[in-house]
């Protein structure tokens, strides 16, 4: 079944509609050694929205800032058709420790500087970036609602917290009538499958749409990686700074790299890229409501925007499934076990239903 970018989902139990792939523009701007200039951003950006696609994702501290004034500017002749995402909570100076946290202080700053870059009014989507354990979840929650009620913000999220803590917050903003949290942006992809055991089954319960970074493992499900990198990790030679950090995160593993070599065969099979499939699986995911993709070049944004159309297989499903599983650990593993279902359920036959 292909998709298209302008085959909008459900963000969640919001009723705001978002394209199924949605573009990171953490690449706009080569701060950080790895990305694009103006002009080529410009052409992504310019390459996504012409396809269909209405949903962009940055943060106040990406590419120390140049990202959200790039992506302002872009957008500013059609800000009203356009979902723009950004987030708080990482330091944007670095002597000041108020500046950065969950902190009603951090998080107005933060709102402020985001609105003045992307020349705008309001934030479709913001998200707190990082768990602050310094800072009481009433505080962040309230201070949430108050730019919402304002209107300098019409949809909060979270990103990179533990799932007790989200499912509290959850509860917590529904009982006292605050804004309630729309999405959750975690990392996912066949090599990172352990939100599986807490955090995607409590989105779907809670009604937060799942949005995805690192759909590609950083580049690692592109299979541009080779045992060599697992066994004498260094530079590709090239100057790839991004490659060579996730060789130093220890993203280069044998168990990935044997996720990688079935996600090539498929690819083959198929007259695809792997980074194609790699999309592809995720797209294929019911729980899933759009991975991020990041792209230096039009033409790596066109690859990607190809995962649209694979057809994955339920066999394809199966060994995808299979060589990337994981341990759910406890009490997961044991509540999913024959020897369980035996003992609550025996041998009657029960339908559930959702």
């Amino acid at each position: 079944m292909s998709l298209t970018l302008d085959t909008y989902r459900q963000l969640g139990r919001s009723g705001l509609r978002v394209s199924p792939l949605a573009l990171g523009a953490a690449t706009f701007g080569n701060e950080w050694g790895w990305g694009a200039e103006q002009d080529e951003a410009r052409k992504l950006f310019n390459l996504y929205v012409e396809r269909g696609g209405n949903f962009i994702d940055t943060a106040v501290t990406y590419t120390n800032g140049t990202s959200e004034r790039m992506l302002g500017e872009f957008a500013r002749d059609r800000r009203d058709s356009l979902v723009l995402a950004t987030k708080y909570t990482t330091l944007r100076r670095p002597d000041d420790p108020n500046s950065g946290g969950a902190s009603r202080k951090s998080l107005f700053g933060a709102v402020e500087t985001s609105l003045r870059r992307l020349n705008t009014d309001y934030i479709d989507l913001l998200y707190l970036h990082v768990w602050d354990p310094t800072t009481g979840v009433e505080e962040i929650l309230r201070g949430l609602d108050d730019l919402v009620r304002q209107g300098k913000v019409l949809y909060v999220a979270i990103s990179n917290t533990p799932a007790w803590q989200i499912s509290r917050m959850q509860a917590i903003a529904d009982l006292r009538g605050w804004s309630p949290l729309v999405a959750l942006q975690l990392e996912y992809n066949l090599v990172e499958r352990t939100g599986e055991r807490d955090l995607i089954p409590m989105a779907q319960e809670l009604g937060l749409g799942t949005v995805l970074w690192s759909p590609l493992a950083g580049g690692v499900l592109t299979g541009k990686y080779s045992r060599e990198d697992v066994t004498t990790p260094q530079s590709d030679g090239s100057g790839s700074v991004r490659k060579s950090f996730n060789v130093a995160l220890g993203g280069v593993t044998e168990r990935n790299l044997a996720i990688v070599a079935v996600v090539k065969e498929i690819a083959d099979e198929l007259g695809r890229t792997p980074a194609q499939v790699g999309l592809a699986w995720t797209l294929r995911n019911p729980a899933v409501t759009a991975p991020i993709i990041g792209a230096r070049t039009t033409g790596q944004l066109q690859e990607n925007l190809g995962a649209l159309e694979v057809d994955l297989s339920p066999s394809h499903l199966a060994r995808l499934d299979e060589i990337s599983a994981i341990d759910l650990g406890f009490p997961h593993a044991m509540l999913a076990s024959d020897h369980i279902r035996v003992q609550t359920r025996g041998a009657l036959k029960i339908e559930a239903r959702r």
